[in-house]
């Protein structure tokens, strides 16, 4: 849930447009940028802040098409989504940074490393893969929101949980799961689309072997939409990568927050370089 003593989001003034940002910690300390999943907003990552804003200056942002965040029309590509951490890390006057990102915004993190290694010290990919769903199934989903408008955001947000969470933690934490669902049928449907064509068309499989950027694959055993044999099949491609996996589904900081906490934080003060 989230706490009293978090930043207020800003609106940021970026080369590429207006961003929500929340920004926490130490100003001289080291940067680390979390990048939301798809359907969420930087509130996803309110329970990771006091324990990453202990030692990292802490940026947290509205994903294009997302809250608060620029919604351009569409289709998108995770060159713009990856273009849009470079220009919120410029307009803070960051030049490098370590990275954490859940699904899209873990996919984010892979085009980051292949395509602006220079810029980050460290990636930490969550729940996510390097091909991520099937183009019909996205662009299915990207007109079913074109057409059917907030009510089909609605829909999704209510059939959100099962893809989400374990059966186990939409039974014990309702209003967590809530909470999750208010930001999917918050979000803009042109936004949405726009991100699912981006989807639709990322297959970075083949170039997973340019990372060199130390790398952290993190996914959730019970994971049903980016499952532990993804992250295996990144780890075998990407030099060097370290593997975690945590007792939870698909936003496993939700789920399971401490693991997830542990894993990115030891990651971040151990990466391996690439061998």
């Amino acid at each position: 849930m989230p706490q009293p003593n978090h930043s207020p989001p800003i609106s940021l003034d970026t080369t590429r447009g207006t961003f929500r940002v929340a920004v926490d910690g130490d100003a001289a300390a080291p940067a680390l940028i979390l990048s939301n999943s798809l359907g969420t907003t930087l509130e996803m990552w309110d329970q990771q802040v006091a324990a990453f804003s202990e030692k990292y200056r802490l940026i947290r942002y509205d994903a294009r098409g997302h809250g608060g965040s620029p919604v351009t029309p569409g289709p998108y590509s995770f060159a713009d989504l990856g273009q849009d951490v470079l220009a919120v890390l410029d307009a803070l006057g960051i030049g490098r940074a370590a990275f954490c990102g859940i699904s899209m915004g873990g996919h984010t993190g892979l085009w980051l490393g292949i395509y602006a290694a220079s810029r980050f010290s460290a990636i930490a990919v969550c729940n996510s893969a390097a091909r991520i769903g099937t183009p019909q199934g996205w662009n299915e989903r990207a007109a079913m929101v074109r057409e059917g408008g907030q009510a089909s955001m609605q829909a999704l947000a209510e059939s959100s949980p099962g893809r989400w969470f374990s059966a186990d933690f939409v039974s014990a934490h309702p209003a967590e799961v809530q909470r999750a669902q208010a930001w999917i049928a918050g979000i803009a449907p042109q936004g949405y689309a726009a991100c699912c064509e981006a989807l639709a068309v990322s297959d970075l499989r083949h170039e997973l072997d340019r990372i060199t950027t130390p790398t952290l694959l993190l996914a959730g055993s019970f994971d049903p939409v980016t499952t532990v044999a993804d992250a295996q099949a990144m780890q075998a491609e990407i030099a060097g990568a370290q593997l975690a996996v945590v007792p939870a589904s698909h936003l496993s900081n939700l789920e399971a927050p401490r693991a997830f906490d542990q894993a990115v934080l030891h990651f971040l003060a151990n990466p391996q370089p690439a061998s």
